[in-house]
């Protein structure tokens, strides 16, 4: 078994995303993909909940300045943001990294299904 935070955790996810990028391939919206990962995730025994809201604050002030949802939070340890774009980039890095810091999670992956091949990447904070 990996030493890595979450191992079999992250190798469950990666795992019904492979079963989903094998259906689908590439070409379809993100929303098609997050779907389709929300359908195989309990066949892989993994609970996860979706699109949950986080406040954004900013300093001290005391009222959000806006919200933001990650696509996937699985067994309250793993975030999970899918893409379906030819290429992810740093932007997209950027993101679920954001992510990881405002849902103070430490371990995340960013999935994308738009490539040929599915791609993720494994996120630690």
């Amino acid at each position: 078994m990996s030493n890595l935070k979450y191992a079999d955790i992250t190798k469950k996810i990666i795992g019904a995303s492979f079963e989903v990028h094998k259906f689908f391939g590439n070409g379809f919206q993100e929303v098609i993909y997050q779907r389709a990962l929300a359908y195989e995730m309990p066949q892989a025994r993994l609970d996860f909940v979706r699109e949950i809201e986080k406040h954004i604050y900013y300093k001290d002030l005391p009222k959000p300045i806006g919200t933001r949802r990650a696509d996937f939070v699985v067994e309250d340890k793993v975030l999970v943001e899918l893409k379906a774009v030819i290429q992810l980039e740093d932007v997209h890095l950027a993101q679920a990294l954001n992510y990881l810091k405002v849902y103070r999670l430490e371990v995340g992956l960013l999935i994308n299904f738009g490539s040929k091949s599915l791609t993720f990447k494994r996120l630690v904070m």
